[in-house]
């Protein structure tokens, strides 16, 4: 468990940097934040969440955190480290929630002071909106958590961010490299937006909503995507999206060729594969 006296500090209070400080304040700790919506800052204040916060950066706040959550935007990240690392306490240890890992860790590794530490990490929680004032830290308890360490990384470094993990009340806890995390990231989670993106787009009825069902609903629920953040996020890991698209685009044209041949018997065995493979993702308790 971490220590109770060591203080975290927030920059990006979105949705998701928002509910850290909620899980985290929960938790007993203080919680420092800072967010360029000076809103958002008071907001915060006044629901609990953090216990100091600042719309400009603080070399002040920065020199009293000994953890520092990034919930900024890949390249914004990078950017504010390189402006703002020279306030940043000796023995700080960092992380972010950013949802691409090839190429932004190395840079941040790459131009940190030698006497704090980062890892990347990435909370598998969201919602089809964003901001601090949509918060709510319950949306981790169902929800996975990667740890994508390099080899500039110490077991001490992934067993701390497993603690935070743990005390912000993740389900489940994985380690994979950076690679590994882009790779899958681009199926679970890049392509299946993509889907939801296309779905919306292929058909301008204005009056689907009056005859939709939950089916359709739910599939496009992701659709309401935040544009400059997932722009960015399908660009740094385009070559590995336009791999997954163009497999899932294949498997779509395996079950066109099943119906132009008329075969029923093959369109039954896509369903009996698909039920038992998305069977594994139901609860059992």
């Amino acid at each position: 468990m971490i220590d109770k006296e060591k203080k975290f500090l927030i920059v990006g209070l979105g949705l998701i940097g928002g509910s850290y400080a909620m899980g985290l304040k929960e938790a007993g700790y203080t919680v420092y934040a800072i967010d360029v919506d000076p809103d958002s800052i008071a907001f915060a204040k006044e629901q609990g969440y953090i216990d100091a916060g600042k719309s400009e950066v603080d070399p002040a706040l920065l020199g009293r955190a000994d953890v520092v959550i990034l919930g900024l935007y890949p390249k914004t990240m990078i950017q504010w480290l390189k402006d703002y690392q020279q306030h940043l306490k000796p023995g700080a240890f960092l992380t972010d929630v950013s949802g691409v890992k090839c190429g932004v860790i190395d840079q941040i590794q790459g131009l940190l002071r030698k006497d704090v530490r980062f890892i990347g990490s990435h909370p598998m929680a969201g919602r089809e909106v964003s901001g601090v004032f949509h918060s709510d830290n319950r949306i981790f308890q169902d929800a996975n958590f990667i740890i994508t360490p390099t080899q500039k990384n110490t077991q001490q470094d992934i067993d701390f961010v497993w603690d935070i993990a743990e005390v912000l009340g993740f389900l489940h806890i994985s380690i994979l490299s950076p690679r590994e995390h882009d790779e899958m990231i681009g199926f679970v989670s890049q392509l299946t937006h993509a889907i939801a993106v296309s779905l919306m787009n292929c058909n301008d009825n204005t009056h689907l909503k009056e005859y939709t069902g939950d089916s359709f609903r739910d599939l496009t629920r992701i659709a309401k995507i935040n544009e400059n953040l997932w722009s960015e996020l399908f660009l740094l890991n385009r070559e590995t999206l336009i791999q997954e698209i163009d497999g899932f685009a294949a498997e779509l044209q395996n079950l066109r060729e099943k119906l132009v041949q008329g075969d029923e018997k093959g369109l039954k065995k896509l369903f009996i594969q698909s039920t038992q493979r998305r069977k594994q993702f139901d609860r059992t308790y």
